[in-house]
């Protein structure tokens, strides 16, 4: 059965530089992976090492122009078909895992529709991997709509600071509120000295946050994650 984790956090608390060294790691293990970037900024690829990748956004953008046009020539044309098609080819082989990136918001019009076919090809992506980890966004927004629907982790990054366990309080909240289909949510705390890491702890305990580990002040990650 697959088991998927997404990985949130606000911009600067090493993000994306967490998420790709959890797939790197885990890709090392023989699971079979699906890497998922569905923050707009779309910085995973990059720093998996890969660039120029095709997007989720670029095929919805394509699929949405297509559907509004006129096919006196193919008015049966099957739209899910058509967009599966597209996203089984924006999808990179990497070694070790595959990567889908979703890539910007949707422009102008609705949405709606291409969206729903979505929905059904990412059930059925999903379905053939060990694992799909997913960096997501901050807010949520990939969640609100429900593109993947089931997550069974969700870890939220943050920095070694109140104001970043607030934001992840926050993020909780959020996911309540949002009413998604989220199993556990937890915690990583990342740049953190041997000096703060105790206090850390007892803010988590404090907030009620699910702190699983800690990930220290080290500047090869933070090079990673600036590169």
């Amino acid at each position: 059965m697959t088991k998927v984790i997404a990985i949130t956090g606000k911009g600067g608390t090493g993000k994306t530089a967490v998420a790709a060294l959890l797939i790197r790691s885990l890709s090392k293990k023989g699971q079979y992976i699906l890497a998922v970037d569905a923050d707009a900024d779309t910085n995973l690829p990059e720093t998996l090492g890969c660039e120029d990748v095709k997007t989720i956004g670029d095929a919805k953008e394509f699929l949405q122009a297509e559907i509004t046009k006129p096919r006196p020539d193919n008015p049966d044309m099957n739209k899910e078909s058509v967009l599966q098609s597209k996203v089984y080819e924006i999808i990179e082989e990497m070694p070790g895992y595959d990567l889908l990136v979703m890539g910007r918001p949707e422009g102008s019009g609705c949405y709606c529709y291409v969206n729903n076919l979505l929905r059904g090809i990412m059930d059925k992506l999903v379905k053939n991997y060990d694992l799909v980890v997913i960096d997501a966004e901050a807010g949520l927004e990939h969640f609100s709509r429900k593109i993947i629907r089931d997550i069974d982790d969700l870890i939220v990054v943050t920095d070694a600071s109140r104001r970043g366990f607030r934001t992840a309080e926050r993020i909780h909240e959020l996911v309540d509120e949002l009413e998604s289909n989220i199993g556990s949510i937890h915690v990583i705390a990342n740049k953190v000295t041997d000096t703060n890491r105790e206090k850390l702890v007892k803010l988590a305990e404090e907030l009620k946050l699910n702190l699983i580990g800690t990930i220290p002040l080290d500047p090869k990650i933070e090079e990673m994650d600036i590169k």
